[in-house]
């Protein structure tokens, strides 16, 4: 066998099914989409769901595809064993009720013996007992009977509850004696390392009724699986995934870093399997748009990586080194997947910030959770306390799994049932806060009304009539009102109801005799419109005929800051990276909201040149054009979507020239230049990888225009700046001046404290090892005292010192020990430790220097009695 390379077999195998009519489709994200049963996607059929249910039509009825995947449920195995890992590529050959069993069987096998060119004494077929069809297909290959192993359904059916099922049949491949246990019986299906399955082919044939019922299906399917690396194995020679040449360069690079060899030591074996298993995961995973949270697929991303960024301290890496193997991963796998060049320096930036986070916590976490596992052992106990596993989660950013891997390592189990009983409560707790935060009062449901779908009239028209077909009051449904607040619904309306981010319109309802000021509009789930209404004059009945009339103004100002947000989304895919997705948005006539997926702050530059981008878009006048179609042709078109946004059977498509194409129910301005001007107000995060930007447009844009000329002037005249396009160069001049001040400040108390040293001099008190100084100032600054004490300690290297004030009624201490002083036992962070609580206070510091206050002033006279019995030797 020609020992083909990992990147060369993908594309050998892509290649061959073409040559079979299937069409090859390019690896999915290992984001599923519309599917919330999986996090990640976790083999190579997933993806393709929807097609095998006929939920939706695939392309053509053959199908190939080398699709990314991760599995995460035996990550604390990674590394321990070379077998395991939670990043793999899965090769798949698919038939949508078009070819079956003997087309399937027959290229499996040309694949392996003719373009492979694997021996065919090293392919042994399993099959499931009563897959007689199977058998006949593979003795009519020529492989011997005897060389056909029969599995029951635990091996060879594929079924989950009800559905969908039938057998399979795989391809197992002998590594050779050597590999074997050694017994007479050794055989394909044995647990010894001898026979691995390679490749796993499904015969989708029935529907099972979950009760033991099979009916075949009308259009049985093909669905088949092979691992890429395990076939790399195969066709290298090698014995695991970590010799693979891709694996094993980025397995090189770990060791390079680390300065280790592999094979040497079993412990740093694991930890370099470890990182080179996770990089590649990290990689693939926020090249897909996946950034690092607590929650959900982000969280499977934190755990990867910070288990990773842990073993390499473990190897005794210092600093971050994570992003130095990025550019090992993008390289390797660049061919199939270019989308890792495009991404690079995104994926680079997240892993880093990533590093910084864990590193600012993880030696804290580290120090705490050894001290509290050496506790635990000194007792004898075996199980760390639920509230300590939280502390160390809420407090130090552990991973509940980094604490469990780690009191493993010391035999020590983790109350999961109590860290999770308090996650419980947080997230109780949050709840409740978000609900006394307040925000939109309840609407009248409406439910007390049935009714039909308001119809919508609004995106071309600013005024209808329509009839009254419902009055609802405080005290429930009325056929008539004269006065109040009312909701009231019609036959159809001009309204926009709050959704998809935009806020309702107000307007007004009027008929001969009665008007009413609308002030909102919402709508319930079935497409109930529900106006709120203020009566000013007349009586309004179920059955008038009523003239619906919008705000116009406010409506214009809301359509421009709803259109600038798509141009504002699309700027920051632009400038960014086209991970960005939308995360929320509001839109109202004062301002625009978005929020977005993105791992850090923006910087000055990607800001500006983010606003210049959409300002460039908007006085292009490019034209926004609204299409109305189906799903699926929307997605064709190149729309972006919600993901996991629930869309009906029809969708309006928003395009602005070719920069922007959404799906969008949303009210927006006819061409880009109706916007006017766009500027960002703020730029924030709200959470972990999601930032919000809030923006202004139009007439809103003019009035923070005129409010900064104002203030700009203000701060002119306060500086006595002529020209406020100077105030910032004034300003600077006016910082220097006082800096230059504060320094000649400084100076001064420097004279005037070597000056208060001298007198404090004449109060030490001299000892057999040690001197000792205690004295109580009076107008002076916790600064001044601890300049103070650095120049007894510089020039009395056998003086423990102690200065304390009175300041508000607080006191305030100041210690240093010299180095001889420190060498004789002595440190100033325990001497302030041990005293300040008789002052009703605390504190500390290092041996050489420290800090500490109390509130009880009345006892000073105990804390110098009590440092006088300290310093005494």
């Amino acid at each position: 066998m020609e020992p083909l390379s990992l990147n060369t077999l993908r594309e050998r195998y892509l290649a061959f099914f073409e040559s079979k009519g299937h069409l090859r489709l390019p690896s999915f994200s290992l984001i599923p989409q519309n599917d919330p049963s999986i996090l990640l996607i976790p083999a190579g059929m997933a993806p393709l769901k929807p097609y095998f249910t006929g939920a939706e039509e695939p392309p053509r009825r053959r199908v190939t595809t080398c699709q990314k995947c991760i599995r995460t449920p035996d990550i604390e195995s990674v590394g321990i064993t070379a077998r395991h890992g939670t990043f793999f590529e899965m090769l798949g050959n698919f038939s949508f009720g078009d070819y079956f069993k003997r087309e399937a069987i027959t290229w499996a096998w040309e694949f392996f013996t003719e373009d492979l060119k694997i021996p065919k004494d090293r392919l042994y077929p399993s099959v499931y007992l009563e897959d007689r069809d199977a058998e006949e297909i593979w003795t009519s290959l020529g492989v011997d009977p005897s060389r056909i192993a029969h599995f029951g359904k635990e091996d060879n059916f594929w079924e989950h509850g009800s559905g969908p099922c039938g057998p399979c049949s795989e391809i197992y491949f002998d590594r050779g004696e050597e590999y074997g246990c050694g017994k007479p019986d050794c055989k394909v299906g044995c647990d010894c390392d001898r026979y691995i399955e390679v490749w796993n082919i499904v015969f989708t044939q029935f529907d099972s009724d979950g009760k033991g019922t099979y009916t075949p299906l009308e259009h049985p399917n093909i669905d088949t699986g092979m691992g890429l690396e395990r076939l790399a194995c195969v066709m290298q020679g090698v014995d695991n995934i970590f010799e693979v040449d891709t694996v094993r360069r980025i397995r090189e690079h770990v060791c390079a870093i680390a300065g280790k060899t592999y094979g040497e030591d079993d412990k740093t074996d694991v930890s370099i399997r470890v990182i080179t298993d996770h990089i590649r995961s990290t990689v693939f995973l926020i090249s897909d748009g996946v950034i690092p949270t607590n929650e959900g697929r982000g969280y499977v991303l934190r755990r990867i990586l910070r288990r990773a960024a842990r073993h390499g301290k473990l190897l005794g890496i210092e600093g971050k080194f994570l992003t130095d193997l990025v550019e090992t991963v993008i390289s390797q796998n660049e061919g199939a997947y270019p989308a890792l060049r495009e991404r690079a320096d995104y994926i680079c930036r997240v892993v880093s910030t990533e590093e910084d986070s864990f590193a600012k916590t993880i030696d804290k976490g580290l120090v705490l959770l050894s001290g509290i596992l050496d506790e635990l052992s000194e007792k004898g106990e075996t199980t760390l306390a639920g509230d300590a596993c939280f502390k160390l989660y809420d407090t130090y950013g552990f991973p509940i799994d980094l604490t469990r891997e780690l009191s493993a390592e010391r035999g020590i189990a983790i109350d999961k049932e109590g860290f999770d009983a308090l996650m419980k409560e947080q997230r109780d707790r949050a709840r409740e806060r978000m609900k006394k935060a307040g925000g939109w009062d309840e609407v009248m449901s409406g439910d007390q009304m049935d009714l039909a779908a308001t119809e919508f009239v609004g995106y071309t028209e600013s005024s209808c009539e329509a009839k009254v077909l419902g009055i609802l009051t405080a005290e429930g449904t009325v056929d008539a009102a004269s006065e109040g607040e009312v909701t009231l619904v019609f036959s159809k309306s001009v309204c926009y109801a709050e959704g998809g981010g935009q806020i309702g319109d107000t307007g007004s309802v009027t008929s001969s005799g009665f008007s009413a000021k609308i002030t909102d509009t919402q709508k319930t789930s079935a497409g109930v419109f529900l106006h709120t209404a203020v009566i000013e004059s007349g009586v309004v009945s179920v059955g008038d005929t009523v003239t619906v009339t919008f705000d116009a103004a406010r409506r214009a100002a809301i359509r421009r800051n709803h259109s600038s947000v798509h141009l504002l989304q699309a700027a920051l895919r632009a400038v960014l990276g086209s991970h960005v997705e939308q995360a929320g948005s509001y839109v109202d006539e004062h301002r625009a909201r978005f929020d977005f997926k993105h791992f850090t702050a923006l910087t000055e530059d990607e800001l500006s040149r983010v606003t210049a981008l959409v300002n460039e878009k908007i006085l292009e006048n490019l034209p926004v054009e609204t299409l109305v179609t189906d799903v699926e042709s929307a997605k064709k078109s190149g729309a972006m979507a919600l993901f996991g946004e629930k869309y009906g059977d029809t969708v309006r498509v928003l395009r602005m020239g070719d920069f922007s194409v959404e799906l969008c129910g949303g009210t927006h301005v006819s061409s880009t230049a109706e916007i006017g001007l766009f500027t960002p107000v703020s730029e924030t995060g709200i959470s972990a990888g999601v930032r919000r930007i809030e923006a202004v447009t139009g007439l809103n844009f003019l009035a923070l225009y005129q409010s900064e000329l104002c203030a700009s002037a203000e701060t002119a005249q306060a500086l006595k700046c002529p020209n406020r396009h100077e105030n910032a160069k004034k300003a600077s001049e006016l910082s220097a001046a006082l800096s230059a001040e504060k320094k000649t400040v400084a100076a001064l108390r420097e004279k005037l404290a070597a000056a208060s040293v001298s007198e404090l001099e004449a109060q030490i008190v001299t000892g057999e090892k040690a001197d000792r100084l205690f004295a109580t100032l009076t107008d002076t600054t916790p600064e001044a005292m601890r300049l103070l004490c650095d120049l007894l300690k510089d020039r009395h290297s056998r003086l423990c010192a102690v200065l304390c004030t009175v300041s508000d009624g607080k006191v305030l201490f100041s210690a240093s020990c010299g180095k001889d002083a420190v060498a004789a036992g002595l440190s100033a962070g325990t001497i302030l430790k041990t005293i300040s609580p008789l002052c009703g206070g605390g504190g500390g510091g290092r041996p050489d220097s420290a800090q500490s206050g109390g509130k009880n002033p009345d006892g000073i006279p105990a804390a110098r009695a009590k440092f006088e019995e300290l310093a005494t030797l």
